[in-house]
């Protein structure tokens, strides 16, 4: 995929695809900045409709399953999406059992009491067996890798769900990043929040290559939606989901 390394024509221009690092994705990152920083993000994702260009899919994917479903959703953070999710189950009468997954510990216990479930795990190496939850989320985590690795993470949630694959990114945009920035100052948002939030846009995707990522990951084209707030949500059947 190579679309990414040369800036969008037309107006406005879609900038070049950033490779820089995230504060929170460094080593040894303070466990309370971490919390405050994700707490931001949380709000972040309520306001400018994260959250909501999700779970407008999962609503989907819930009509699917029929009265019982599980949920996985890798890179938690707080567990928003999750509680979002058992709150939409709730209103269909829907029996879900909602797991939310973080690398970092304090994360995963943060999120607990939010999801009704939560792991400690690597997403590469989702510690789920082939097929064996109904639904599985990942909101804006896919930016925080290159595209080899994005790869590997879009072919491991593929290899976990039954039914339903659900990946929510920021859709890359100068209007996007500056207008985070802008808002970042009156919400108060932490310093580490709004630099690893401008980067983020930055280092997010347009539709056509969020398409051909999953494409090249696991074979199959996926269903792309702009959403309101600058969002991109890609959705698709695993690839053995049918047999399932």
């Amino acid at each position: 995929m190579t679309a990414d390394a040369r800036p969008r024509r037309g107006w406005p221009p879609t900038p070049r695809r950033r490779r820089g690092v995230e504060l929170l994705d460094e080593p040894g990152v303070d466990p309370a900045v971490r919390l405050r920083s994700l707490r931001d993000v949380a709000r972040s994702n309520s306001l400018f409709g994260g959250r909501r260009a999700v779970l407008l899919d999962v609503e989907r994917a819930l009509r699917e399953c029929g009265p019982r479903a599980s949920l996985l959703d890798v890179g938690t953070g707080l567990g928003d999406v999750p509680a979002g999710a058992r709150r939409l189950a709730g209103r269909r009468g829907t029996a879900l059992t909602a797991v939310g997954l973080d690398v970092a510990e304090e994360l995963a216990r943060a999120a607990r009491p939010r999801t009704g479930a939560a792991v400690c795990g690597d997403a590469f190496r989702l510690p789920f067996a082939d097929r064996s939850i109904d639904v599985v989320t990942c909101s804006q985590l896919l930016h925080h890798f290159p595209e080899a690795e994005g790869r590997l993470l879009l072919a491991e949630l593929d290899r976990v769900a039954r039914r339903r694959v659900i990946v929510g990114d920021l859709r890359r945009s100068w209007l996007a990043a500056a207008g985070f920035w802008l808002a970042s100052w009156p919400l108060r948002f932490h310093p580490v929040t709004r630099h690893d939030g401008v980067l983020s846009v930055l280092r997010g995707f347009t539709a056509g290559e969020l398409r051909d990522l999953v494409r090249e990951a696991v074979g199959t084209v996926p269903a792309v939606h702009r959403r309101l707030g600058w969002r991109l949500v890609a959705s698709w059947v695993p690839s053995a989901g049918s047999a399932a």
